[in-house]
């Protein structure tokens, strides 16, 4: 009986055991109910086959695949199962208590199958366990009645032995389903485990690579090296910026390099002096250097563990700020202009007035003086006039008033300019070339504006040129823009002059007041325009000025 019972035991737990090598980490759950109802099919059959007797009583575990498979394998499972389970059960049948048993039986399992189905697929591990032990406990109830029914219809005296084997006929019984139950869930966790590291590990790969991304486009050098000091990431930026030496300009070749090897001591041996800092877990300071043309900001990172704040390498960082310092100049150079709109809104009617009544009396006296005093009367007027100028382009820069626009053609107010611009260069021994483009388009400007920004170029090329030299007047314009090239033959500007000819006050003439290019750029910004200079030592400067004439439309600008 014992062997009987071991070998029912077996069978009944055998679709678990099949699934524990049917299942696969990287399947998952896929196929797995069709999979258990099949077999648990398979188990019915062999235990129907292996049927033991207890007290003349069949006595199998086909109950606990038919469960198991119901359960897990859902209502379609149950439906093939409740099939196979009357078809294997009516053979055996040999009486009406048996019967009538049988039917009681298949009753109480469908009504609660059918009820319970659903909600055991929504539970929990510990709840199945739960809901499989109620239900087994009902079977093993069920059992023990028809059991003690059967035994007492047909006066069969109950023995030690008897109650024995019914006992462990049920233990067994309730050990196989919890069992089943109980492995089916370990795998189910495990799997939901694996699942949850497989997720993490997608995740924290997105985040690696999105972090990676961010790095690789960020508009910073970013440079991280190990304990060891050995490189293990490089972006393209830290390329750029960084001064590596000629055979590490580039990042395949820069990784598990010692990065003292990789830098360049003659050009940025401070971020060098910052690694070795910040490896040895020093505090260190934002620099700020030159390199080239560009200023960077240069900062390292410590890198530690979290758990025993052990330094496991440092992060070097390198901004570009050569724009931001452009900028900053740009805001002084603003603030400068903005200075001088002060001076000149303050001192205009003070100065002005007084300078027209002195110069007024400086005729009289003229008139009045011998002939030999007129030369001194010329300078002081001359120098009167030259004041005045200089007190017009103060006006003239500060102004932030509403300018009135007009369509007009660039090529009527240069032609209108001609004439004088012919008259100083006849004056100063020099040639004057125009060169007018066809079908120039109109544009929206101010025509005392723009003659005063031409007058200005010209005569500031003029004055580059000495008492030779051809200045020259071209225009062009495309879909875009309208420009005006103003060249001369001159001595050209130095390069570290260059930078600051925009400046106010800024001059390279002796009687220079500084402030034409400002008021020139000024005009030109006023029309949407920008002014480029291109100049060689020795050869001449061009200054081209170009208008934006998309947006050009009737109205007033200021």
């Amino acid at each position: 009986m014992l062997k009987d019972l071991l070998l029912q035991f077996f069978l009944s737990v055998l679709p678990i055991f099949a699934f524990l090598l049917w299942h696969d980490k990287e399947r998952g759950w896929k196929g797995f109910k069709p999979f258990i109802a099949i077999a648990s099919g398979v188990a019915m059959v062999m235990c129907a086959l292996t049927t033991s007797l207890v007290f003349d009583f069949d006595v199998d575990y086909r109950t606990v695949p038919f469960l198991v498979g119901s359960l897990y394998g859902g209502y379609r499972a149950f439906g093939a199962l409740f099939v196979l389970y009357v078809l294997l059960r009516l053979p055996t049948l040999d009486n009406n208590f048996e019967i009538v048993g049988f039917i009681v039986s298949l009753i109480v399992f469908s009504i609660m199958l059918l009820t319970i189905i659903r909600k055991f697929e929504n539970a929990s591990s510990v709840s199945k366990e739960r809901i499989g032990l109620v239900m087994v406990l009902i079977v093993a109830l069920v059992r023990i009645v028809l059991t003690k029914y059967y035994s007492d219809a047909y006066q069969m005296e109950w023995t030690l032995l008897a109650g024995f084997e019914v006992a462990l006929s049920i233990i067994g019984l309730l050990l196989a389903f919890w069992l089943s139950i109980y492995m089916i869930e370990s795998i189910k966790e495990k799997q939901q485990l694996y699942d949850e590291v497989g997720q993490l590990s997608v995740n924290y790969g997105n985040e690696v690579q999105k972090l990676q991304q961010f790095i690789d486009n960020a508009p910073l050098a970013v440079l991280i090296v190990d304990g060891n000091g050995f490189i293990t990431h490089a972006n393209e930026e830290s390329i750029k910026l960084l001064g590596f030496k000629e055979g590490y300009r580039d990042v395949a070749r820069l990784k598990n390099t010692p990065f003292p090897e990789a830098f360049d001591p003659q050009r940025m041996k401070e971020s060098a002096d910052l690694l070795h800092k910040a490896l040895d877990g020093m505090d260190t300071p934002t620099l700020s250097i030159d390199d080239e043309g560009w200023t960077l900001i240069l900062t390292t990172v410590t890198l530690r563990e979290i758990e025993d704040n052990r330094i496991t390498g440092a992060a070097l960082i390198a901004s570009d700020i050569t724009e931001l310092r452009q900028l900053r100049d740009e805001r002084g150079r603003m603030e400068r202009l903005s200075l001088v709109g002060q001076m000149a809104a303050s001192i205009t009617h003070e100065i002005r007035n007084p300078m027209a009544v002195i110069r007024g009396f400086v005729q009289l006296i003229q008139e009045r003086s011998p002939q030999s005093q007129f030369e001194y009367f010329r300078i002081i007027m001359e120098e009167l006039d030259r004041a005045n100028l200089i007190i017009s382009d103060f006006l003239s820069l500060a102004q932030n008033r509403e300018l009135k626009m007009e369509r007009a053609n660039l090529h009527h107010t240069i032609n209108d300019l001609v004439p004088l611009i012919s008259a100083d260069a006849n004056l100063r021994g020099q040639t004057l070339e125009i060169v007018l483009c066809e079908d120039m388009p109109d544009m929206l400007l101010n025509d005392r504006e723009m003659k005063q920004l031409l007058l200005n170029l010209a005569r500031n090329g003029m004055e580059a040129m000495g008492d030779k030299g051809v200045l020259r007047i071209h225009t062009a314009w495309t879909a875009e823009e309208v420009s005006i090239q103003i060249a001369d033959e001159g001595v050209g500007i130095p390069q570290d002059k260059l930078d600051h000819l925009f400046e106010p006050f800024y001059t390279t003439k002796t009687r220079g007041t500084g402030l034409g290019l400002p008021l020139c750029l000024s005009i030109a910004e006023r029309h949407n325009g920008r002014i480029e200079i291109h100049t060689r030592e020795g050869e001449g400067t061009t200054f081209v000025v170009s208008f934006d004439i998309r947006e050009s439309s009737g109205g007033h600008a200021k």
